[in-house]
């Protein structure tokens, strides 16, 4: 298991310690097949939870965020035939039903008890495609990427496993890449030895190192923990959106809300710009922010 704090207080002097805890949280969350796959092997999910029920949340929404725990995740399915559509909807449909029966006590570390459940939760969807892959032969080799935070008023903790992506967009701070991504590029980029360019356009690029299920024997997550204040925005989404955007675009669609058209969301117009730009892959955005104020709308979950 892996353990990172990247934008801990102590480590990062663009989030003080003393700053303001929010009060509400807002999301919004999109996916769309592209202009090529005839299918959407791309899921993703948001709910909120307490010790009594779990709630579906709409594509858009806001909410209070004290005394409620929320989890947000993406996945990108792949296999033959609709495996991949298969493999990213029980991934997702596992989390709802495996993870609001780990409550973290009072007593705890917190963080290391929600990384340890992260990791079981993830170990447990593993062996579950890997169960159905090979009990079916249409299910052969059927796998998942799988990116989750589990956000409460405090931190987003995360646990990821892919070439998905999680970024956190700091109000104060550049869009900042907090998962690795499992595939050879991704180990590419981090020996220095290709650039973002080159990347987009290398013949491994989607080779996966790591992934839920796909015939491999582990799937161990990366995990970490982020705190968090008022202002601070973060970016789940599938290499769909990648493919599509540079990091450089996509810090500028997930901060500008003031040239969002009327009924539009953050989440809307990065998936439409990715789709419009490349398209040739499904694509999946999720985007949640921490406010201060009220929101400007009740929620009803769905």
């Amino acid at each position: 298991m892996s353990l990172v704090d990247p934008l801990s207080s102590a480590d990062n002097p663009s989030l003080p310690a003393t700053a303001a805890r929010p009060s509400h949280i807002r999301w919004s969350g999109l996916t769309d097949r592209g202009r090529v796959r005839s299918n959407n092997e791309d899921a993703f999910l948001a709910l909120t939870f307490d010790g009594r029920e779990v709630r579906y949340l709409g594509k858009t929404g806001e909410s209070p965020i004290d005394g409620l725990e929320f989890i947000f995740a993406v996945s990108d399915g792949m296999g033959g035939a609709n495996s991949g559509e298969i493999a990213s909807r029980m991934a997702i449909d596992r989390i709802t039903h495996l993870l609001p029966q780990h409550p973290v006590g009072r007593t705890e570390d917190e963080n290391a008890a929600r990384s340890a459940i992260l990791t079981r939760l993830f170990s447990a969807i593993h062996k579950d495609l890997l169960v159905l892959g090979s009990s079916y032969e249409e299910c052969a080799g059927m796998g998942a990427t799988l990116s989750l935070c589990w956000v409460t008023a405090r931190a987003v903790h995360y646990a990821h496993v892919g070439d998905s992506r999680l970024y956190a967009v700091p109000l104060s701070a550049p869009l900042r890449q907090l998962t690795d991504d499992h595939n050879h590029v991704g180990w590419l980029r981090r020996k220095g030895q290709i650039n973002e360019r080159e990347a987009r356009s290398h013949p491994l690029r989607h080779s996966l190192h790591r992934a839920m299920g796909a015939g491999l024997r582990e799937a161990e997550p990366d995990v970490g923990c982020c705190p968090v204040s008022t202002g601070d925005r973060f970016l789940l989404c599938t290499d769909g959106v990648i493919d599509g955007l540079w990091d450089r675009h996509l810090d500028e669609l997930v901060r500008d809300e003031a040239t969002l058209p009327a009924g539009q969301s953050l989440a809307q117009r990065i998936v439409l710009e990715a789709v419009e730009k490349s398209g040739r892959d499904n694509a999946t955005a999720l985007v949640f922010d921490f406010r201060s104020a009220p929101p400007s709308s009740s929620v009803t979950p769905t």
